[in-house]
């Protein structure tokens, strides 16, 4: 978790990612972020339903503010997972961000005709990296007014 700020709450991202180099990664990129926040990690699809519904073995587990969400995981793909999610009232307000390699316009619009709210495309390079997660943070932890 990063250094707390004066006036700021922490958020929770939830990330669902299969490849733990990626995981790894976004836990770098987000740590050089200026915010208060947490990272929830899950390797597939039904682990992030399972979660997001306080279904066992996450029956404890904290609601996320955010979720980080891969297109191509294992046991349910990132549409499923978001189909899921934005179909059930009691997660459908949480905000979906799709974090993926595929940058295929059929893979976007679907994710964004299935109420993603955003659709970003993992940069190449470690610089890029850092300036994604920078931005993300400060959009939907600054910017964008988060429901309590």
């Amino acid at each position: 978790m990063s250094t707390p700020q004066a006036g700021t709450a922490t958020k929770r991202y939830l990330l669902v990612e299969d490849d733990p180099n990626h995981a790894e990664l976004v836990r770098l990129a987000f740590s050089f972020c200026k915010s208060d926040w947490e990272l929830d990690h899950v390797d597939d699809g039904a682990k992030a339903v399972a979660y997001l519904r306080g279904e066992a073995p996450y029956e404890n587990a904290q609601r996320p503010d955010i979720v980080l969400l891969d297109l191509k995981l294992p046991k349910l793909s990132g549409h499923q997972v978001l189909e899921a999610i934005k179909g059930d009232p009691a997660t459908a307000s949480i905000p979906i961000i799709m974090l993926t390699t595929s940058s295929n316009d059929e893979d976007r619009s679907k994710a964004l005709s299935l109420h993603a709210n955003s659709y970003v495309v993992k940069p190449l390079s470690l610089d890029e990296f850092n300036q994604m997660a920078k931005n993300l943070d400060d959009f939907w932890t600054r910017w964008h007014k988060l429901g309590g």
